[in-house]
């Protein structure tokens, strides 16, 4: 390619609506640009990204024995209710009605549409097992899109669905599918940790999500410093903690005007977070509420609390939910005399001399005691978010470090979920009906190009590992007007373009800097120069955007030596 005929409109500053470097980047590269909050045109040098990351995601996805296939976009509401997800899923789910006032969604993601496929095609246990995957645009209607391709509301996406006659075959094929992920990101060039994770909207009961590591990332990753174990800082396991170390107290009734957090409270009373029991209500999916107990210096995960509970989904109760099930406001709730059932974190068990919300405006009770004032019927559970240095209980011996990261990948085992709502099912064996196994799995396409970037950059611009560049190697005549550095530059292109390979050459009648600041900007991981000088001394310049490192070649060796190193 030529870049005289390339159309990659570059920017010399950022644009004013980025807020995070791959966004930045990829619009200064001319590789997108945004038509809609969230949705994106993607420029020749952003889909050649798209499709080096596409060709690694079928190879492997084929190499592990799934079918590709493609299906449509919009999807009847009919398929949507049978699973019930129609209502549950939100207004993330973008509805729409035909000409006959029919309705539909642009689908997010594809269980009901493959389980609808499968149930109308598998009949017997012969027919099974089957991977069948696609790679297509989704939609998910973000309340607050942002940071690009982080989180827009279209987005490129690779989905996969497995079905079994049995938990351990589809619990076989989630290990294998968790293998050709390692591979996929192995090939990307990323660095990246499989991490345990929430199943979300999604559903099922056992799921790992692959997260690039990156200090930008949204999801905050405990890795343990000694052994392989990881998980989302909301779903990390958690040793037994220690034994509470409070002394016995009477328990007293405090003012505390409009302290409503544990920090205001612990700044009015001058008493540590730690002494603190944090008592936030919930509402769960059957319409009860409960409270739900921490310590005051921890978060809570709600994806514990919903394990804890047994229940599809938890939210925060509304302020008139409160106040019904406390008798007070936001900010005043506690253990002591709550008309609600509790579930606990394993800290609070044996608390003494604690601080709580005494469910009464602008008061709290000091001296809490687990036991003395409030236990009776409570549940413990590990609840709280997992934080650097807490012991790992897998090994024993590590402690948790704390990693941000981006999830591009996701495997989910669903079990039946779908296929019993949807009445995916075969015969045995023995002629026996039975619903099929599932799983699914998968990975964001366009989301990975951005995760790249948000790992590997610098001041003058992105970096692509070598698998992921839109072309492999860059080469840039210093003189147009210069015939033999011109001859020598398209020679080079050919013999490389001859090997199998495919060169950017930077043909304009551009000054050298111009061109070495667009070559950085775009992050082509080598760039060859072609300079008098050089051709003086036979060689051309070879110069790695990733560490700067500079090489010269001579020039009878220059084209083997640049394919040995695509190879």
């Amino acid at each position: 390619m030529r870049f005289s005929s390339l159309f990659a409109p570059t920017l010399k500053d950022d644009p004013t609506d980025a807020e995070v470097v791959s966004h930045k980047l990829l619009v200064r590269a001319g590789m997108i640009r945004q038509i809609a909050r969230g949705i994106y045109d993607y420029l020749p040098l952003g889909l050649r990204v798209l499709r080096n990351i596409e060709s690694i995601v079928r190879d492997e996805m084929d190499r592990a024995g799934a079918q590709e296939l493609l299906m449509p976009a919009v999807c009847p509401a009919e398929l949507w209710q049978e699973s019930r997800r129609w209502d549950v899923y939100g207004k993330e789910l973008l509805r729409l009605k035909d000409r006959h006032e029919r309705d539909f969604c642009i689908g997010p993601t594809h269980e009901e549409v493959i389980t609808d496929i499968v149930r109308s095609a598998v009949r017997s246990y012969r027919d099974l097992p089957l991977n069948l995957y696609q790679i297509q645009t989704k939609f998910r209607d973000e309340i607050r899109p942002r940071f690009g391709l982080m989180r827009g509301r279209e987005f490129i996406m690779k989905d996969a669905y497995s079905f079994h006659t049995d938990k351990a075959d589809c619990e076989r094929e989630y290990r294998h599918m968790f293998e050709a992920y390692e591979r996929i990101f192995q090939r990307c060039g990323l660095e990246f940790r499989a991490v345990e994770a929430d199943t979300g909207a999604i559903g099922g009961s056992l799921s790992h999500e692959f997260q690039v590591l990156a200090e930008s990332g949204e999801d905050a990753i405990a890795a343990c410093n000694q052994c392989s174990y990881a998980a989302n800082v909301e779903l990390a396991a958690l040793g037994e903690p220690a034994a509470d170390t409070g002394t016995s107290a009477a328990l007293e009734r405090v003012s505390t005007p409009d302290c409503r957090s544990v920090e205001d409270v612990s700044s009015y009373l001058d008493i540590p977070a730690d002494r603190f029991i944090k008592t936030l209500i919930f509402e769960k999916d059957d319409g009860a509420t409960v409270g739900a107990l921490v310590r005051g210096d921890q978060s809570l995960s709600e994806a514990k609390l919903r394990a804890a509970l047994g229940a599809e989904w938890v939210r925060l109760a509304d302020p008139a939910t409160v106040r019904k099930v406390t008798n007070a406001g936001v900010g005043f709730a506690g253990p002591v005399g709550l008309d609600a059932p509790i579930v606990a974190d394993h800290s609070l068990a044996g608390i003494r001399g604690a601080v709580a919300g005494a469910n009464r405006d602008d008061e709290h009770l000091v001296g809490v005691e687990h036991g003395r004032d409030f236990g009776s019927g409570v549940t413990f559970a590990d609840l709280r978010e997992a934080t650097a240095g807490d012991g790992c209980p897998r090994c024993k011996e590590g402690a948790y470090e704390i990693h941000r990261g981006i999830e591009v990948g996701q495997v989910f085992y669903l079990g039946t979920k779908y296929s019993r709502a949807l009445g995916a099912t075969f015969l045995n064996a023995e002629g026996q009906s039975q619903p099929v196994e599932m799983g699914c799995y998968g990975i964001g396409i366009s989301r990975t190009m951005a995760a790249a970037i948000e790992q590997s950059h610098d001041e003058s611009g992105i970096i692509w590992p070598q698998p992921l560049s839109p072309y492999p190697v860059e080469i840039v005549p210093v003189s147009m007007s210069d015939a033999a550095v011109v001859e020598t530059a398209e020679k080079l292109e050919g013999a490389l373009r001859d090997g199998g390979h495919e060169p950017l050459l930077d043909d304009r009648d551009e000054r050298a800097g111009v061109k070495f600041k667009d070559a950085d900007l775009i992050g082509i991981p080598l760039r060859v120069t072609v300079g008098k000088k050089g051709l003086e001394r036979g060689i051309v310049e070879l110069k790695h955007r990733r560490d700067g490192a500079m090489e010269e070649l001579p020039l009878e060796e220059a084209a083997a030596r640049l394919a040995e190193k695509l190879r």
